[in-house]
């Protein structure tokens, strides 16, 4: 992968090993700092940090919260347009 203005890539400069038995390198973790209450990691990570950089524990748990908001929009726009293309 090229990348603009000659900098190097930030992912081949992590370190990545193979074990026995798997083709696929590991990357080493990211930083991960524990957080109390799911109240206390999204005041401190807010919703993206915790839901997309998986910046504590609860990351999955902020990612269904997430799923379930956009679902509930999406559905009232489906419900929206049906209505008023029937009307």
């Amino acid at each position: 992968m090229a990348s603009a203005g000659g900098k190097e890539d930030d992912s081949k400069n992590e370190e990545s090993t193979i074990r026995k038995g798997e083709r696929i390198p590991r990357r080493s973790p990211p930083q991960f700092e524990e957080a109390s209450s799911f109240s206390n990691a999204i005041s401190r990570d807010g919703i993206i940090g915790t839901a997309m950089d998986d910046k504590n524990q609860y990351g999955p748990v902020a990612m269904m919260f997430m799923l379930l908001i956009v679902a509930t929009i999406t559905g009232f726009f489906i419900k929206m347009i049906d209505l008023i293309i029937s009307s």
